[in-house]
């Protein structure tokens, strides 16, 4: 279909951005009860394993992440960092134990309200400009004004004017903004990303430091090595052949020495 076409078709047409707050993703009041770790918990893995059938890509794995954490998760090629964002993100099943996402299974419709994951490589649709992908996420979510959200994001990524292009032929670096809009242009409680700032320039590091700054007391876990991200978050934990390694703060000379010597690359 023409794109020139397609663009004077689309139902919805883009405005300027005016204010949007930068708290969009607020957590529900407590209730007077004090909740035990697990309940107040956003992640729970309990003995989560995964085995491909050549052996243990994740050892039984039991961690809790409160509500409203952020978390570097950290480990050199093959540990098994993307191995358990997908399972958390219901795109894989776990072989052995198993994870809750606000007390929801994987993949559940339940979970899938709660969580918004962004893969290491952006997948799009061939026939999808950025601001058709953004309307099908934001109405799948039911989200009311996403024209704005949409405008504002796509602003501060610096890719306004590439709205109505296709992101499936975008560079590496451009298709990783398109896949960040995508990820924040839904509500979510957890934010599941697998490292984002690989390909990003440096003005798209600060945006996506910016807008991971900005998602008020949602949950971040977010698999990278970027040191303008380590340093922001309360947790950091390492992986290491599917084994954990280090769970705690992100700060001492063991967290940085991880944080040097665990590598950046990321597994497939």
């Amino acid at each position: 279909m023409d794109r020139q076409r397609r663009s004077r078709e689309s139902s919805t047409t883009r405005k300027p951005c005016t204010v949007t707050s930068n708290n969009r993703h607020p957590r529900p009041p407590a209730n007077g009860t004090v909740a035990d770790p697990v309940e107040r918990a956003a992640f729970v893995t309990r003995g989560v394993t995964k085995d491909y059938g050549d052996g243990p890509v994740l050892h039984p794995l039991s961690i809790t992440i409160d509500s409203g954490s952020k978390v570097a998760l950290i480990g050199h090629n093959g540990s098994g960092k993307t191995t358990l964002l997908r399972i958390a993100a219901g795109l894989l099943d776990a072989t052995g134990g198993s994870i809750e996402i606000h007390g929801s299974k994987p993949g559940s419709l339940e979970a899938r309200r709660h969580v918004s994951y962004l893969a290491d490589t952006p997948v799009f649709y061939d026939d999808l400009s950025v601001w058709e992908h953004l309307e099908y996420v934001a109405r799948m979510h039911d989200v009311g004004d996403w024209q704005r959200t949409g405008t504002r994001l796509l602003d501060r990524l610096g890719i306004t004017d590439r709205a109505d292009d296709l992101p499936s032929r975008f560079s590496r670096g451009l298709k990783q903004k398109a896949g960040i809009a995508l990820a924040f242009v839904r509500p979510f409680d957890v934010l599941l990303v697998d490292e984002p700032f690989v390909g990003l320039d440096a003005a798209g590091k600060e945006a996506l430091l910016a807008l991971l700054d900005d998602i008020g007391d949602a949950t971040a876990i977010v698999a990278t090595h970027e040191l303008g991200f380590v340093a922001r978050v309360d947790r950091l934990i390492a992986l290491r052949d599917g084994r954990l390694i280090h769970d705690g703060s992100p700060d001492g000379a063991e967290a940085r020495d991880l944080v040097a010597t665990e590598g950046t690359n990321n597994e497939s």
